[in-house]
């Protein structure tokens, strides 16, 4: 009897929980249908002026199941080169009171892209602006992309960045327009 009930009250837990857990948004076709698309609408989805609201359901859609994050860099104070994972919603967490308080349009300026099949890796080198109407950035680096596409859509695994600094400057080569 005690199994029997255990079942069941694990049953409905399971079930409650499911019932509870919001279903992701459906990408829109057209973010999702190209390379090109893809990364429009990532760039997209995170730019606009302090306290203008970025759709987090639609740059959730973008992201693979298992997508993650990466910012990289060295800290000040230790000199010590790092990375640190993060899921599309701690990236959310992490970076919404930024954009309450602060304008951030990032602009692709170029981009190399080699595909093999279903595979992509696309180094996107970028610009960082403050509001659309800034002319100089305030920041500029490279976002590695890793994309798969399932045979429907693509899919962002992972998107990790490093921003140039005066010691690790953008090298030239990826400063050339898109391919």
């Amino acid at each position: 009897m005690k199994h029997a009930f255990l079942i069941v009250a694990l049953s409905f837990l399971s079930f409650s929980a499911m019932a509870q857990t919001p279903v992701p948004k459906e990408a829109a076709p057209a973010d999702v249908a190209s390379i090109d698309a893809i990364m429009k609408a990532v760039y997209d989805v995170i730019s606009g002026d302090a306290g203008e609201p970025r759709d987090w359901d639609r740059f959730r859609s973008l992201f693979h199941k298992d997508g993650r994050l990466i910012p990289t860099g060295k800290n000040p104070q230790t000199n010590v080169f790092a990375a640190r994972a993060m899921t599309p919603d701690d990236y959310v967490a992490r970076n919404e009171p930024f954009f309450a308080k602060n304008g951030f349009h990032e602009r692709e300026i170029s981009r190399k892209v080699d595909q093999y099949g279903n595979i992509a890796q696309v180094f996107s080198t970028y610009h960082a602006f403050r509001s659309k109407t800034d002319k100089e950035p305030f920041l500029r680096g490279i976002n590695s992309f890793q994309l798969v596409n399932d045979g429907k859509r693509w899919w962002v695994l992972t998107i990790f960045w490093q921003a140039e600094t005066p010691d690790n400057p953008i090298p030239q080569q990826y400063l050339k327009g898109k391919n």
